[in-house]
């Protein structure tokens, strides 16, 4: 019994001393941690993955911002309105081709 409680005794005395002999990280190892963590959820939020996760994650802890949109020019807005019609019309082949010689027309 005397041996079995000496024995813990060094068991959580060695214990003690490695968890003290390590160092707390450092100020920027913390804010790396911190904005890995920040990354993470926004990348998780857009619902990246593959190529488009790891170029978004490159770019996010380089501290690099997104892109801003750009904007549309009115033809590009006008493309995008007609695409969008001749889909929920469900067009297809020669019918969506004239609905959209039409549209971008007029």
């Amino acid at each position: 019994m005397r041996t079995l409680a000496l024995a813990s005794a060094l068991v959580f005395a060695c214990t003690v001393s490695v968890r003290a002999q390590a160092p707390a990280p450092s100020a920027a190892q913390t804010a790396q941690r911190d904005r890995m963590k920040s990354c993470n959820v926004d990348a998780g939020t857009q619902r990246l993955s593959g190529a488009a996760r790891k170029s978004f994650m490159a770019d996010c802890l380089a501290g690099k911002s997104a892109a801003p949109a750009k904007e549309l020019t009115p033809q590009q807005m006008k493309m995008k309105s007609c695409n969008a019609d001749a889909s929920a019309k469900s067009l297809k082949g020669a019918e969506r081709k004239a609905f959209m010689s039409t549209c971008l027309r007029g």
